[in-house]
């Protein structure tokens, strides 16, 4: 269970704070799926990041299965989102001098050593199209195949969490609908808690259930 509690996120500038986020509260299950639509600069991403461990909160309480992971030393934070949270950003954050295989494996690498995580991403590459790339760099893919090696990294240690920011914003209409399709997919069968943050009307309305964050709070639609 995802639970925020009263989450308020302020920024210092010369004229005094900015409040980014106010009185955010939202409870999330295994299995739930939501989109987070508003205007640019709505703080959204903010949001996603607080969620997701990246920016601790200015106020209020964040905690996944009963864990305030805000409470743990650096440590222990990290190796807490390493294992809880998986990440698909807009610009996929691909390794370049890596592999596709490479890539996917890459947040094992800080755990005890598995031989099932191999196979495990193997088959994620599989889920999403790619076994035929397992060797190719990055670069010699398309943004859509970026987009679908970076699901598959977030997934490779089955997270509770996956957050994604603007997973189809850099992508043609096509590859985003693609895109769309494994990532829901893929959501369905490993039951995690999904959110996403979009400015894609197509890709929120495919989410089970949708909010706007307008004004410094969540608002249902």
């Amino acid at each position: 269970m995802l639970e925020l509690e009263a989450v308020s996120k302020h920024y210092p500038t010369p004229r005094g704070p900015l409040t980014v986020l106010s009185d955010v509260t939202l409870q999330l299950a295994p299995g739930d799926g939501l989109a987070i639509v508003g205007p640019s600069g709505s703080g959204k991403s903010t949001l996603l990041y607080a969620m997701g461990t990246l920016e601790p909160p200015s106020g209020g309480r964040i905690t996944l299965d009963g864990v305030d992971p805000y409470a743990l030393d650096e440590t222990e934070l990290a190796a807490f989102r390493n294992r809880n949270v998986g990440f698909v950003f807009q610009d996929h954050c691909l390794l370049p001098q890596l592999s596709v295989l490479e890539n996917v494996l890459a947040p094992t690498l800080v755990e005890q050593p598995r031989a099932d995580r191999t196979a495990r991403a193997r088959a994620l590459l599989a889920a999403v199209g790619l076994q035929d790339r397992l060797e190719h760099r990055p670069a010699e893919l398309s943004g859509g195949e970026k987009q679908r090696v970076a699901i598959a990294r977030a997934l490779v240690l089955q997270p509770k969490l996956l957050l994604c920011d603007e997973p189809t914003g850099n992508l043609d209409r096509r590859s985003a609908e693609a895109v769309a399709d494994l990532l829901l997919k893929l959501h369905a069968e490993q039951q995690a808690i999904l959110v996403v943050v979009t400015h894609s009307e197509e890709l929120a309305a495919r989410l089970p259930a949708r909010r706007r964050l307008s004004g410094e709070r969540l608002e249902q639609e």
